[in-house]
Formats: C-alpha cells, structure tokens, sequence
C-alpha cells in the first residue's frame, strides 16, 4: 500500500515539473536550447556586406527611406562587428551593412526562434542603427532601430502584421551597451532589454514566416531626424554578438 501512494506522488510530482509555465514568454526547452546561429561577422560563408535587397537594386542608395548611405563591401566597415559610417566628398556616407540574404549558408530566422544580441549605441546625430529581418520586400522585425536625438529610446517594430513600441528606458543611452532579446512568435512577437519583457505585440508573425537578418548603420538624411553636424566625418555602433535560439 505505502509503495503505491509513494509511486502515485512521484506521478503527481512529476506532472507537475513537466508542465511549468513559461517564463518570460520562452518555455525553459527554449532557455537552454544551443543556438542554430552564432554571428560571425567576419565570415562570407554567413554574410554578404555591402548589398541588401532592402535597398532598391540591392544598393548601394537608398533615398526614398530617408537615407544618406552608400553600401560599401570594404570589410572595415562591418566585419569586425563594428559598423562604420564615413562621410563622403558628394554629401552621401559609406555605410556598413551585413546580410544573410544571398550568403552561402542563406540562414533565415523562422517563426518560434529567439534572436539574442548585445549592442553599443552611437552618440552622433545622424546615426541609425539597426537589427531587422527582410525577405521578399517584407517580413520585417525591427529588432530594434534607434536615433541618438532621442537617447533613451528604442523603436521596436513588427511590419509583418503591424505593432510597434518606441520603449524608453533609462538604461539606454549614447555610448551605453544594451542586451536585446527578440521571440518571433507566431501570435506574438515579444522583446526584451536588459533582461526585461517591455513588449508583446500580440500579432506575432504567422506560422510559416521565415526572414534574412540585416545588421547596420545607415545615416539619416534629416527629415524624420537630425541628419549629421557638419563637423562630424564618422560614426559606429558596435554588435558584441548575435546568436539565434530555436526550439
């Protein structure tokens, strides 16, 4: 008798750890799951630089989204995790941009996977970081995007089926590295910063949604946003890494 009761609580018990509740919005399966991409940005196998079909033609301008850039491949400007833009002679500035699209392992992120990342804010005006998905002329995730004249805050974004947040947080600033967490979920795209949930679009991105990654700099050409001062010749913002969890 006293060997059943004990097997029936184990029973209990175990049915009890194999169904706790997510934290966070990631299940603990996913917490502990080893990445299917790890950033190497020196890599050519994982990235193109200097050519996005984000841009019309695949580069190296795009005017029409408000932009100063010039693509430039020059691995100085992207390769070493730290994005670079130059001013130009003819007003417009060599930018730093990385893709998966058109790579030789052609990575996507897909629905359900959690994108990682630890960034370094610009201080110069002008300057428009970002991490975002593309395919196709959509699917687009802002991981996040942000502008230096306004500087404790991020633009979160979900294009695919419309939500966004612009978060202010007093932990992010010019110069300030901050921790990003991104879950495309089908129903909910979910970020966190600093280790903290700020947003769940409750949206989300479908079933089948799959996207390219991009990472860059470009430079704002002034009508949303203060385009550069005139003293300023350069500007960067570093990615100390990006990694990509499924489940």
């Amino acid at each position: 008798m006293l060997t059943q009761v004990l097997d029936r609580l184990r029973r209990l018990l175990g049915r009890r750890t194999s169904t706790t509740p997510e934290r966070d919005g990631v299940s603990p399966a996913n917490a502990r799951a080893a990445p299917v991409f790890t950033a190497d940005f020196g890599s050519t196998r994982q990235w193109v630089a200097g050519r996005s079909w984000a841009y019309p033609n695949g580069g190296p301008t795009n005017p029409g989204d408000n932009k100063l850039d010039y693509l430039v491949a020059d691995p100085s400007y992207s390769r070493t995790g730290t994005f670079r833009a130059v001013r130009r002679p003819d007003g417009k500035w060599n930018t730093g941009l990385l893709t998966t699209e058109g790579s030789e392992e052609g990575f996507m992120v897909r629905t359900g996977d959690v994108l990682e990342s630890r960034v370094r804010m610009p201080a110069e005006l002008g300057a428009w970081p970002a991490i975002w998905t593309w395919l196709d002329g959509d699917n687009e995730i802002d991981v996040f995007e942000y502008h230096p004249d306004n500087p404790d805050l991020l633009e979160l974004s979900n294009h695919v089926k419309g939500g966004s947040r612009y978060h202010r947080d007093a932990a992010v600033g010019h110069g300030r590295w901050v921790d990003l967490k991104v879950e495309f979920g089908s129903r909910s795209v979910v970020w966190w910063v600093n280790g903290k949930q700020v947003f769940a679009d409750r949206r989300g991105v479908g079933r089948r949604w799959r996207a390219y990654l991009i990472v860059n700099l470009s430079v704002c050409a002034g009508r949303y946003h203060p385009a550069p001062e005139a003293g300023v010749s350069q500007m960067s913002f570093e990615v100390a890494y990006l990694r990509v969890i499924r489940p």
